[in-house]
């Protein structure tokens, strides 16, 4: 069971909302959000309701200003914890072009430079099979970042991103 406290102010100060269940709508608890603790679980925020804008990973710990999650402002409007997963099986099968068509590549562990794994730097669809994992706009895990969980993806609209450009991945690992 995950655990997550939304704080108004920095360093875990002023009203705060703790939620341990998926939330498509938080305005109503509080009106901006620059600190957050999770004691338990891994979980998307989102800077919109619903599910949409940007997401953000958190994992397991304090976060006592947006700038240690990476965030672009203070406007969290929706979470979602990601499922525990029992067994330790990640694959992921990436591909060149839309449809699941063009060079492909099945990874298992993360990748931190998909460049130079991949030989481009646009994933166009992929297909997770097992595990869930976050693209991240740039090399090294920096940049916006996209949750993906098992399914598949024939295009890159379908994880939410404005443009095929992926420059690293990797797996979300339990913390619980």
């Amino acid at each position: 069971m995950g655990k997550i406290v939304f704080y108004e102010d920095r360093n875990f100060q002023g009203r705060s909302y703790e939620s341990s269940t998926d939330s498509p709508e938080l305005q109503s608890y509080f009106n901006r959000c620059n600190s957050i603790r999770v004691e338990n679980g891994n979980w998307m925020v989102y800077e919109r309701p619903n599910y949409t804008g940007h997401q953000y990973f958190v994992k397991r710990g304090e976060y006592p200003d947006c700038q240690h999650w990476m965030g672009l402002g203070d406007s969290i409007r929706s979470c979602r914890l990601i499922p525990q997963q029992h067994r330790g099986s990640y694959r992921i099968r990436i591909y060149e072009r839309e449809d699941f068509r063009g060079q492909m590549m099945e990874f298992t562990e993360d990748c931190p430079h998909v460049k130079e794994e991949f030989n481009y730097h646009d994933i166009n669809s992929c297909n997770v099979l097992e595990g869930h994992w976050v693209f991240y706009e740039q090399p090294n895990y920096r940049g916006r970042q996209y949750y993906l969980k098992p399914g598949e993806y024939r295009r890159f609209t379908d994880w939410n991103a404005m443009s095929a450009r992926v420059g690293s991945f990797r797996r979300i690992a339990d913390f619980y």
